[in-house]
């Protein structure tokens, strides 16, 4: 049995790039790149509330001009 489970080892050692790409499996490093990504995206996330709310405000000033001219022709 002992041979068996060293085959079964070196064949899923020569295989494990292939097996974590087939069954899409998460290794360490993406983990971490993961963590590190997340924290960038809440790091923005003020600066897109701030451009929401400006955007917003822009939007509004554009819909009031366009009825005024609206109501002139």
């Amino acid at each position: 049995m002992i041979g068996t489970d060293n085959y079964l080892h070196a064949y899923v050692d020569r295989r494990m790039k292939y097996i974590v790409d087939e069954w899409d499996l998460s290794t360490h490093t993406d983990l971490s790149d993961f963590v590190v990504r997340l924290y960038g995206l809440e790091q923005e996330i003020p600066r897109l509330k701030a451009f929401e709310h400006s955007a917003a405000d822009k939007l509004t000033e554009l819909e009031n001009r366009a009825a005024k001219l609206k109501g002139r022709m």
